[in-house]
């Protein structure tokens, strides 16, 4: 009986313990992220965008396939976050997915972050832009290109710049 009480113990105990150590190591990353994100334009980010691309940026929304401008969107240049600027997307990269939303093979080095994503009953990797966390798609493992890569991002939550001397195709 008293070993079976002291298991109990230790178990309770290392159980705590483990819960308190998930629980510190997901604090420092919500404070690194929010310490990120914590600057005076920070909150200007998202003021200037319209509804339907607030909603996909902030709130993790996504545009009807085949409608977004930059599906079929092939012009050489650099794609942005909507919200507040950072190259994510050489146009070098981008491919026709079929797929209804404008697809890479490849992010610029730093620019997108990736989240465990298990809504909708399916588990996906979100893609959201490392300097605002702003919700850009999803990225998967059946891109046609050597990198084996496709991120699917919808055209709301990103910006077109054109190279200078581009020739639209």
């Amino acid at each position: 009986m008293k070993k079976t009480i002291l298991l109990m113990a230790i178990l309770l105990i290392t159980v705590s313990c483990k819960n308190n150590k998930t629980s510190s190591k997901h604090s420092e990353k919500m404070t690194k992220k929010e310490t990120t994100t914590s600057t005076s334009t920070s909150k200007d980010w998202f003021a200037h965008l319209d509804e339907a691309q607030y909603k996909v940026l902030k709130e993790k929304a996504t545009e009807r396939p085949f409608t977004g401008k930059y599906n079929l969107h092939f012009e050489e240049g650099t794609y942005a976050c909507a919200a507040c600027g950072t190259v994510l997307f050489d146009s070098k990269t981008k491919f026709d997915g079929h797929c209804g939303w404008p697809s890479f093979d490849e992010a610029i080095a730093g620019t997108v972050d990736y989240i465990k994503d298990s809504s909708h009953g399916m588990i996906r990797t979100e893609i959201v832009c490392h300097t605002c966390g702003g919700h850009l798609g999803h990225i998967f493992d059946d891109g046609p290109t050597e990198t084996g890569k496709r991120y699917c991002v919808n055209s709301l939550s990103l910006d077109f710049t054109a190279k200078k001397d581009s020739i639209k195709k």
